[in-house]
């Protein structure tokens, strides 16, 4: 029985990378439907960025790019995945929201060419993972600013802080999980 469960049940790592993308595409687009509208931001708070954060870790740098971008393109073809009631499109990245989603992207990246570097200590994962969330986090406000012109304050009070206790918990609670499933799915990846 312990031969059993120590085979592989899927040997062919291509596969097993087109389904991580998958999952990471799916997984992104259903973390846009659990959403909390703020009312003094145009941005809700979403959980797309703990499987932003994941992909990178996971995927790797390349792999992880491609999940979101894929991602994107998905709902620039119309695919209802952004936040948000019957959002799709590609007027919708020419909205608020569109700066963080881009965002997704270069952070996975980010995440994903570093985290190879990283032992296995929880602050230092919490840390790149908190510098993803940054790159987040800065090019939707600089979205912001191009859209509204806001002054730095004001794009700080509705692009920024509101994010920073549930980024800093999504951050938490994806450098644990990657730590408890690190070993397994490098295995796959």
């Amino acid at each position: 029985m312990e031969a059993i469960l120590k085979k592989e049940i899927v040997s062919n790592k291509v596969l097993c990378r087109m389904f991580g993308v998958l999952a990471f595409v799916c997984l992104t687009g259903l973390g846009a439907f659990v959403r909390i509208p703020l009312s003094f931001t145009p941005v809700p708070l979403t959980l797309q960025t703990f499987f932003v954060l994941l992909s990178g870790a996971f995927l790797g740098s390349n792999l992880a790019g491609i999940a979101q971008l894929s991602y994107l393109f998905l709902g620039v073809t119309g695919l209802p995945i952004f936040t948000g009631p019957q959002v799709s499109g590609l007027s919708y990245l020419s909205g608020p929201t569109g700066g963080y989603l881009f965002g997704f992207v270069l952070a996975s990246l980010f995440i994903g060419r570093f985290i190879k570097y990283i032992q296995n200590n929880l602050f230092v994962i919490f840390g790149l993972f908190l510098l993803g969330d940054f790159i987040i986090l800065s090019l939707g406000v600089m979205w912001l600013r191009l859209l509204f012109g806001y002054n730095f304050t004001k794009l700080l009070s509705i692009g920024f802080l509101p994010f920073i206790p549930g980024d800093l918990l999504k951050a938490y609670l994806a450098s644990i999980l990657y730590l408890k499933l690190k070993s397994r799915l490098k295995e796959i990846f």
